[in-house]
């Protein structure tokens, strides 16, 4: 991955198809489709409506790729530890898939409910490779300009040691299996990271982190775009890693970019080995992935302590930049993650997503501690336009 300097302008050249974006919402369902000659993706986002059973929300997403002939290659769910087991055994059925690639993190709904919500990732139209076995297995696809690895929930097999040896194993199987899908560490564009109790071992989660990536591929500025949150995971590991790597079928094309923020310093700055955002192009469409995002200001101390509404406004302004830097906007976001330290201050991204006329936008709300205290609020954002 290159450097983390301006990234370019948007492409300019005339692509060879421009890929089709098709969006449908209705309550509790976004789902959005990217079609172009070679691949289909689709991105769907699930939430329980109010008071609903399981299984009509597992019959809602089933419907959803039942005419696709889709494969499901990531899907992330957020709800309480103790409906995990139960739960993924009926997603495994209700998608007539035994392997179905789950990273199931608890992230407590705000309103109580034992799922938040769930974000699935399918391809259709080409073949998708299954690698290795077991929860932390890749699954590969290849579109018109480059081959895609995702791993799910990955994490150490020691879960009596340390919580630092935990999340040095986890890069070392995470590393492993890159190399067993045929890629390396510096293929990396992005990671999810769910820890046990951030706030108690984050620093020396991040200098585990720095250590690993400082001693692979990976060069300084080249990180991924990544997040890093509160999140039990059944296996009662220290740390559960979900990742996506891509790999350019043409090395000397420039398929991915590090984008910077406009209005934050480079997460490394401050000692955390992550990108603010990464873009992946083709010619036919482009993606920006948007790290988690807090109310952090461009020196990179915690911005309105103790006021969640105004860290909403900072973070969502700062997301926004990023986007428009990218000629993107949140029209074009196809997922997002917001993650809350209180279920209190929920309403308040509400209000903002209604006072934006975005009330329609593909978010899951889930619960759980940040990377520092007195930050109250976060958003990961992903949104894909087609290339002109």
């Amino acid at each position: 991955m290159p450097a983390e300097v301006p990234a370019p302008p948007t492409q300019t050249s005339a692509p060879a198809a421009e890929a089709r974006i098709h969006r449908q919402h209705s309550p509790g369902l976004n789902v959005i489709r990217v079609i172009s000659t070679s691949v289909t993706e689709f991105h769907a986002t699930l939430t329980p409506l109010p008071g609903e059973p399981l299984q009509p929300l597992l019959a809602r997403l089933a419907d959803t790729l039942k005419h696709a002939n889709a494969t499901v290659v990531r899907l992330l769910a957020f709800g309480s530890v103790a409906a995990a087991g139960p739960t993924m055994t009926l997603l495994r059925q209700a998608l007539r898939d035994p392997e179905l690639p789950i990273t199931w993190i608890e992230g407590a709904a705000c309103d109580g409910q034992p799922l938040a919500g769930l974000q699935l990732q399918a391809i259709a139209g080409t073949e998708v490779e299954r690698v290795g076995h077991g929860p932390g297995h890749a699954r590969l696809w290849t579109d018109d300009a480059a081959r895609h690895c995702v791993l799910s929930q990955l994490g150490p097999t020691r879960v009596s040691a340390s919580r630092p040896e935990q999340a040095r194993e986890t890069f070392e199987l995470l590393q492993a299996a890159l190399a067993e899908a045929g890629m390396a560490m510096n293929h990396l564009v992005r990671t999810w990271f769910f820890l046990d109790d951030i706030l108690a071992w984050y620093d020396d989660f991040n200098r585990v982190r720095n250590d690993f990536f400082a001693r692979s591929e990976l060069r300084p500025g080249s990180v991924p775009a990544s997040t890093g949150v509160r999140g039990r995971n059944s296996a009662g590991a220290a740390v559960a890693l979900a990742a996506w790597a891509v790999q350019p079928l043409d090395p000397a094309a420039d398929t991915v970019l590090i984008v910077p923020s406009p209005k934050q310093c480079p997460a490394p700055a401050y000692g955390s080995a992550f990108s603010r955002a990464v873009e992946i192009g083709s010619a036919v469409a482009r993606r920006v992935l948007v790290s988690g995002t807090a109310s952090i200001e461009p020196g990179g101390r915690t911005a309105h302590v103790g006021d969640a509404r105004a860290q909403v406004e900072l973070t969502m302004d700062v997301v926004e930049a990023i986007l428009i830097s990218r000629g993107m906007s949140f029209e074009d976001v196809t997922r997002a993650t917001a993650y809350y330290r209180l279920a209190a201050d929920a309403p308040l991204f509400a209000d903002w997503l209604e006072r934006h006329e975005l009330r329609h936008l593909p978010v899951v709300h889930a619960c759980c501690d940040i990377c520092r205290d007195d930050l109250l609020f976060e958003i990961e954002v992903d949104a894909v336009q087609s290339s002109c």
